[in-house]
């Protein structure tokens, strides 16, 4: 059981999948910058929902009462395993306070695994190692190696949480890739990271909040 649970880990270099070009999950993000009373920044909470393919490959044979159905207390184990190799990766959350690398502590531990529509999402919550207060706070979120692909929702991507008057809220999207990286991307087999390439920065969803 601890083996297959690590293979499914969220980022495992192992990942079991049909051949096919870099990346090899997909995650659609929902995010939010929360603000505490004192109108710094405390944390993003994010809501990553994987695509359908990781989502059976991860829920295969796992026990449930329901069949098709998975409890948060069920997906609890899994749902562990992901958070810890997050770490490795840095939550793929990297923030700058006016300028300045402001450095993220390990996610909240109310984090859990959903499962709706076959699609397994991750709720988890990476907190400010202290807390922020800038006019600018800018928020990148990529996968430095593109083994994950992330894009934000098209309806809700990101939205703030008590944050004081003022504050505006822009999101940026990433660039196209270029018919020659996706071709050399492409390249890379399935069961290897790709190292040689880590440009994920160029690829990165931008949260940016301008306050007063």
């Amino acid at each position: 059981m601890i083996t297959r649970i690590l293979v499914l880990a969220l980022l495992s270099l192992a990942f079991v999948a049909p051949a096919r070009a870099h990346p090899h999950v997909w995650v659609t993000m929902k995010s939010e910058v929360v603000y505490g009373p004192d109108g710094t920044a405390t944390g993003i909470r994010h809501a990553w929902s994987f695509d359908d393919m990781f989502s059976a490959f991860a829920t295969q044979g796992l026990d449930s009462k329901e069949k098709g159905k998975f409890t948060r207390d069920e997906l609890a184990p899994l749902a562990k395993v992901n958070i810890e190799s997050l770490k490795e990766y840095d939550y793929f959350t990297y923030a700058m306070a006016d300028g300045n690398k402001a450095a993220m502590a390990d996610p909240l531990p109310d984090y859990w695994l959903d499962y709706q529509d076959q699609v397994l999402i991750l709720h988890f919550t990476v907190p400010f190692k202290t807390p922020v207060k800038a006019k600018l706070l800018k928020v990148d979120i990529y996968d430095p190696t593109i083994f994950v692909d992330f894009a934000f929702d098209k309806k809700s991507p990101v939205q703030l949480v008590n944050a004081p008057n003022g504050c505006k809220l822009d999101v940026a999207l990433p660039r196209e890739m270029t018919f020659a990286e996706g071709k050399a991307l492409s390249q890379i087999p399935a069961d290897q990271t790709n190292t040689t390439m880590a440009f994920g920065a160029q690829f990165a969803n931008k949260i940016l909040v301008n306050c007063p």
